[in-house]
């Protein structure tokens, strides 16, 4: 019996240690989840090294779509390569990489600067960010912006979200933060 109280005390201790994703009450949800993000890029053989090999995203599709057939009934050349990547969930949170075949025009190289209006920040919450950081870093095609720092954020109603911040522009220069959360998420604890 000792023993088995001893156990228990070891999961609770694993459990209450893990800051884990995790559904919101059945009263607080919408009909509504946020699937995937999609990055239209210049060179998806050129982003997969930050999300496939040094982030570890799983590869669930990689497909030539958008071909089909011409009037004449001859196959047409596929327009898009559509390539998807998931982390911890088979249905909501998953990136998509998508990449134009057939533009007319060559892309402008990308530009690295802070998002401003119109443009995005892609928030990954990297578990093992501390171990993981020097191969990101030396990932090709990728520009740092900050190392990882510690930064507090703060909480409504008093304290603070303390985060492991770093952040990174990807082969086509989209921001991403990649960062480890140290404490509860915003609207989990007390004073949401």
């Amino acid at each position: 019996m000792m023993r088995l109280g001893w156990m228990l005390l070891l999961l609770l201790a694993l459990i209450a240690g893990r800051t884990a994703a995790e559904p919101v009450p059945e009263a607080e949800r919408v009909p509504v989840d946020i699937r995937r993000t999609t990055f239209v890029v210049r060179d998806i053989d050129k982003s997969l090294p930050l999300y496939r090999d040094a982030l570890g995203l799983k590869v669930v599709y990689d497909q030539l779509i958008g071909g089909g057939v011409d009037a004449e009934g001859k196959a047409k050349a596929p327009s898009v390569r559509l390539v998807l990547l998931r982390a911890n969930d088979t249905f909501i949170g998953a990136l998509g990489l998508m990449q134009r075949l057939n533009a007319k025009e060559t892309p402008q190289p990308p530009t690295y600067a802070k998002a401003g209006p119109g443009q995005m920040i892609m928030v990954i919450n990297v578990a093992d960010l501390e171990r993981r950081w020097e191969r990101i870093a030396a990932t090709p095609h990728l520009k740092v912006e900050t190392a990882p720092t510690r930064v507090e954020y703060p909480q409504p109603g008093g304290g603070v979200i303390p985060v492991l911040f770093s952040a990174v522009w990807d082969a086509d220069g989209n921001y991403i933060e990649l960062n480890k959360l140290l404490g509860a998420p915003a609207g989990t604890a007390p004073g949401r």
